[in-house]
């Protein structure tokens, strides 16, 4: 097909040289001819001076005694053939070869070739000819998907069976509309995918198109809006026509908040050809034209952000929750992931499964590659429970920074750091039970202290709160009592802000202040976008807020504080522990504050610090790790030298 294009493009540019050749080409023997006016060619004949005349229809060639060529133009209807035959000159007459048509082409083909050419490249710089071309702006994007084009079933969604259920009943419905219909049943027009990514929103979409049978378009919501006005408005009708077309035929638009944005809350007023989009695609959705067996899905992580109008039934009729999975169905999903990963006889999934709560099911995907890949690495035929762990860690706290040199002062700091924070974390009951404690850096983190909870929780007490947010202060309350007040460092940074959010949360909107009282604040102080929430606060108001929110950490840092100064000699055994070992897990970190023996060992440290740590010129500064998941352990330290 490549080559046909090539071989048309220099066939269409050889036919334009041509003609622009035959246009101007007749004028090449008289290019380099001087033009006389006609009087003055006149003038020449009657003095004599003119030797030979060649006429050419309205035009006159004339050769001079010196041999001279000159040019000029007769006027029309005039005949002088006579006047020259009289002065004995010698006259010649060129044959008329153009006709009418043939004179007409030799002046518009030149126009028309570049007309076509024009429209050539165009259709090339377009991408081709189809929808994509030079006239195809307002086409819709949508693509029908093939069974070719890596067929995904039910069976490969796991973990999400309400979520299934509710699809499959949509699957069932075109393929046996009679057993619905009967009843006096419809068939729902949308359904709506709702939940944080990764959760398997898009994977549903892709299972519903290789069980259905029926055509699947899938089209990404960012396709509508293009950069000329009325093309998103075009492409909606484009696509809701293709659908009516192939009907019955399922619709699904990928991230629809694109262009599902709710109206009227713009930032600068120039949304009006999105609002345009969306109009359009709430009056295809449900106007006054029907879409009979035209079924809309789609996916979005921002319900919040969406037009209401969007969401109404006869619209959207069914909204489905797509969260993330329980302990049962992260183990489901790593079934799934692990059916092509040759797995040690040591594996156990469902323990896998109940250490990592929180992760999604592209967390307990990219798991699994992860573990795949540390297994290859070391020319290892299958997968052992060892690289999982090792999988794990890496996912959940970052890839190891071993070749990272730390001066003696950072990793002693760092070791009393973190153990404050186990040992507080460790005398919380509320708390959850400390995975690992390591001062190996990781990621961006020099250190830190993983919590993982022994359930799936769902919901926050006050007393767990305030239990969270001591050990969150632990860090900073471990380097005082250490180094003194003087000697703190810029470690803390990180906690401050954990315990700032979680105390804002409890203040502002779960109501676990009394002098707050039952008024969720939390509109006012986050509005959308980061703009002014939509009420005020009285200053007041707002004075009392940071108050109680301030009281809460204050309460959970002496906690911490009181809980260190009253185990001074657990506190020290675990930070000389992490110093020797650097990483711990959460039985080893019993065994080291106990006094135990690792591992043939003395877990009892010498006070000195290590001496092959040696001194690192610079330090680079971290940010501190974002909450991504409830599985997330309390933050490491930052380095004391921070870059600003």
């Amino acid at each position: 097909m490549g080559n046909a294009r090539n071989i048309a493009f220099w066939v269409v540019l050889f036919l334009l040289v041509l003609a622009l050749f035959n246009l101007f080409g007749t004028g090449s023997n008289t290019a380099a001819s001087r033009t006389l006016s006609y009087s003055e060619f006149m003038s020449r004949v009657d003095s004599g001076d003119v030797t030979s005349v060649t006429l050419d229809g309205e035009r006159i060639i004339m050769r001079t005694s010196n041999n001279q060529e000159f040019l000029s133009i007769k006027p029309e209807g005039e005949d002088i053939s006579e006047r020259l035959l009289a002065k004995n000159i010698e006259v010649r007459a060129e044959a008329q070869q153009k006709s009418g048509i043939m004179s007409a082409l030799s002046v518009w083909l030149p126009f028309l070739l570049l007309i076509g050419v024009w429209f050539f490249f165009m259709n090339r710089m377009q991408g081709g000819g189809g929808r994509s071309g030079a006239m195809g702006f307002g086409k819709s994007r949508a693509k029908l998907l093939t069974e070719k084009q890596g067929r995904v079933t039910f069976d490969d969604v796991a973990g999400i069976d309400e979520a299934k259920e509710e699809l499959e009943e949509i699957v069932e419905f075109l393929r046996n509309p009679q057993k619905f219909s009967r009843l006096g049943g419809k068939i729902p027009k949308g359904a709506l995918l709702v939940g944080p990514p990764g959760t398997g929103k898009t994977l549903l979409a892709r299972a519903i198109a290789g069980e259905a049978g029926v055509p699947f378009f899938s089209i990404s919501g960012s396709d509508f809006v293009e950069m000329f006005v009325g093309v998103g408005a075009s492409r909606v009708r484009d696509m809701f026509e293709q659908a009516k077309k192939n009907a019955p035929c399922i619709v699904f638009i990928d991230e629809i908040d694109a262009v599902g944005r709710a109206r009227g809350v713009g930032m600068g007023g120039g949304n009006d050809e999105r609002e345009q989009t969306l109009n359009q695609l709430l009056v295809e959705m449900d106007g006054f034209e029907t879409n009979e067996g035209v079924i809309i899905v789609a996916a979005t992580n921002r319900k919040d952000v969406l037009d209401p109008a969007l969401l109404r039934p006869g619209r959207f009729d069914r909204q489905i929750q797509v969260p993330n999975p329980d302990i049962k169905g992260r183990e489901k999903i790593l079934n799934v992931h692990a059916r092509k990963v040759p797995l040690g006889p040591d594996v156990d999934l469902r323990i896998i499964a109940r250490g990592c709560p929180g992760f999604s099911g592209a967390d307990l995907a990219n798991l699994v590659n992860e573990a795949a890949l540390m297994a290859a690495r070391i020319g290892r035929r299958f997968v052992a429970m060892n690289d999982f762990e090792q999988a794990k860690d890496k996912v959940m706290m970052g890839a190891e920074r071993r070749s990272m040199v730390l001066t003696v002062d950072q990793k002693e700091k760092t070791a009393y750091h973190e153990a404050g924070h186990a040992i507080v974390g460790m005398h919380m009951p509320k708390c959850d039970p400390v995975y690992k404690a390591t001062i190996i850096p990781r990621g961006s983190a020099l250190g830190m202290v993983v919590s993982l909870p022994e359930m799936d929780r769902l919901n926050m007490h006050k007393d767990e709160g305030k239990q969270k947010i001591a050990m969150t202060m632990a860090g900073k309350a471990a380097e005082i009592i250490k180094y003194g007040e003087e000697g703190v460092s810029s470690g803390p940074a990180g906690d401050i802000q954990q315990a700032s959010a979680l105390a804002r949360a409890m203040v502002m909107r779960w109501g676990m202040s009394d002098k707050i009282g039952n008024i969720d604040y939390a509109e006012a102080h986050d509005g959308y976008a980061g703009a002014t929430g939509g009420f005020s606060v009285s200053a007041e108001t707002k004075k009392l807020i940071e108050v109680e929110v301030k009281t809460l950490i204050d309460e959970g840092y002496e906690t911490a504080r009181r809980v260190l100064t009253d185990n001074p000699v657990e506190f020290e055994r675990l930070a000389q522990g992490l110093l020797e070992y650097e990483t711990l897990t959460g039985d080893e970190i019993k065994k080291v504050v106990a006094g135990e023996v690792l591992g043939g060992d003395e877990d009892e440290v010498p006070a000195s610090p290590l001496a092959s740590v040696v001194a690192m010129p610079k330090t680079k500064s971290r940010a501190a790790k974002s909450e991504k998941a409830p599985n997330k352990g309390d933050e490491s330290d930052k380095p004391s030298n921070p870059e600003l």
